[in-house]
């Protein structure tokens, strides 16, 4: 391992072999990206029947439920600015060990997600281009992202500032038109409407229940931020910052979106599952806008989308193979000498994904997904717990607040969510945990060695 090298205020270091080149703004520019602006297009055909059309409430509530998450990831990211994310938080903050099999949880997540994505690309674009197979495309989308990655965060920052762009366009585009439609037309519900806000006589508990379990799951993706820490300028201030406001950002982006399109077409129950919201847009713009939003959403999903997630995990296979962690450990830790990116575990992650999409339905893609962002999302409130409450004594009144209450209500929001998971999602999420338990057994020597970097954790 490269020799160590004290940095702010911490210290457990590491040399600085990433290069530091990324801002507040294009940190939030990643969030946005990965999180996807134009989101409530793949999902709103399922939200507003099982919602009562209350789409924007689900939305709502999604935000206040990551909110709490969002914010240990905050405190988290200023007191160890690493690339690694949860993997590294945990490391530091709670124990090596855990640490460990928390990586491993949030690997299969990351190391899935960038699959998934590809092949709804693949998908989506093979219904307007049935001549190619889905596949092929993927192969094209994947090629695409691995180049930029490889190159540079500095690439990646201006791929994802051009695509954030078109996306915003696209959907002031549709608020446009949908406005027009809505309020100077006299289309759908004919001007504003408290339904799609609040119902009362269906919002109880069940609801809430129902919404957070869709609404949490839609807001996965925020926390890659924390990843690229070894390439801000200024970790310890930006990265927690960037982390919040980005969430806050596309909560109000999906939001706004919901609501229009809820105002557009009041009638939720005949609504495709898989093409609600194109349909909408074509309501209110015609053909042009049907497929722009089609074309913008593959482009958006197969290159945006997939690229800062291939980052994310790219960065987090590098954080734990340069601590020795990993099977083939040196292949992954090291940096590319002229690029000074994470480019073998970029690689890695490319073929991975060519593999995933071709063998694995997206059912159980996105089974094994959910389980290990929100276990691993859930050790991450301990962690603050133990780290800053009782490690730290940081007991003040706005210590209990921060870093007690705030961490036990995200714990209890992400627990309840997971406690809803179907019995082949808990076969397949505790078999991917036990076979990183047994990794992290023979790599740590029956848990007895840390890496050198944590040996005073």
């Amino acid at each position: 391992m490269a020799q160590m090298e004290m940095q702010t205020g911490s210290s457990f270091s590491y040399k600085q072999e990433l290069k530091r080149t990324l801002t507040f703004k294009d940190l939030v520019i990643f969030g946005l990206v990965t999180m996807l602006p134009i989101a409530p297009a793949q999902v709103y055909g399922l939200i507003a029947p099982s919602s009562f059309g209350m789409t924007p409430l689900v939305y709502l509530v999604g935000i206040i439920a990551m909110l709490f998450t969002a914010l240990s990831y905050s405190k988290m990211s200023r007191e160890f600015p690493y690339a690694g994310s949860v993997y590294s938080f945990v490391q530091r903050g709670l124990n090596p060990h855990i640490g460990f099999v928390t990586g491993w949880l949030i690997i299969i997540d990351y190391i899935l997600v960038p699959a998934l994505l590809y092949s709804f690309a693949g998908i989506w674009i093979s219904g307007v281009i049935p001549s190619v197979p889905a596949f092929v495309w993927v192969i094209v989308f994947l090629i695409i992202n691995t180049y930029i990655n490889v190159r540079g965060v500095s690439l990646a920052a201006k791929t994802n500032f051009m695509f954030l762009i078109v996306e915003l366009l696209t959907v002031f585009l549709f608020l446009w038109f949908a406005i027009k439609y809505v309020f100077i037309d006299g289309g759908g519900a004919g001007g504003f409407s408290a339904a799609p806000l609040y119902q009362p006589d269906k919002v109880d508990f069940s609801f809430l229940a129902a919404a957070a379990s869709i609404a949490v799951l839609g807001f996965l993706g925020f926390d890659s931020i924390s990843t690229l820490s070894e390439e801000v300028k200024n970790p310890k201030k930006t990265v927690g910052k960037a982390t919040i406001a980005a969430l806050v950002l596309i909560g109000a982006l999906f939001i706004v979106q919901a609501y229009m399109a809820a105002l557009v077409q009041p009638d939720y129950t005949g609504l495709h599952p898989d093409m609600a919201f194109f349909d909408i847009t074509r309501i209110v713009g015609g053909d042009f806008l049907y497929f722009m939003w089609i074309m913008v959403g593959v482009a958006a999903v197969g290159i945006a989308n997939a690229l800062t997630v291939q980052a994310a995990i790219s960065r987090i296979l590098y954080s734990m193979g340069r601590d020795k962690l990993l099977p083939f450990s040196g292949f992954l830790g090291k940096i590319h000498p002229k690029h000074q990116t994470p480019a073998n575990a970029t690689y890695f992650v490319a073929l991975l994904s060519v593999v995933i999409a071709a063998f694995l339905d997206l059912e159980t893609i996105i089974k094994y997904i959910n389980f290990g962002a929100l276990t691993s999302f859930m050790i991450l409130h301990i962690t603050v717990i133990y780290h800053f409450f009782f490690r730290k004594k940081e007991r003040s009144v706005k210590g209990v607040i921060g870093y007690l209450i705030f961490p036990l209500l995200g714990f209890g929001v992400l627990l309840f969510v997971w406690m809803g998971f179907d019995t082949m999602t808990y076969v397949l999420g505790f078999s991917w945990l036990a076979i990183g338990v047994v990794v992290g057994f023979f790599k740590s020597k029956r848990y007895k060695e840390v890496p050198p970097a944590l040996q005073e954790v």
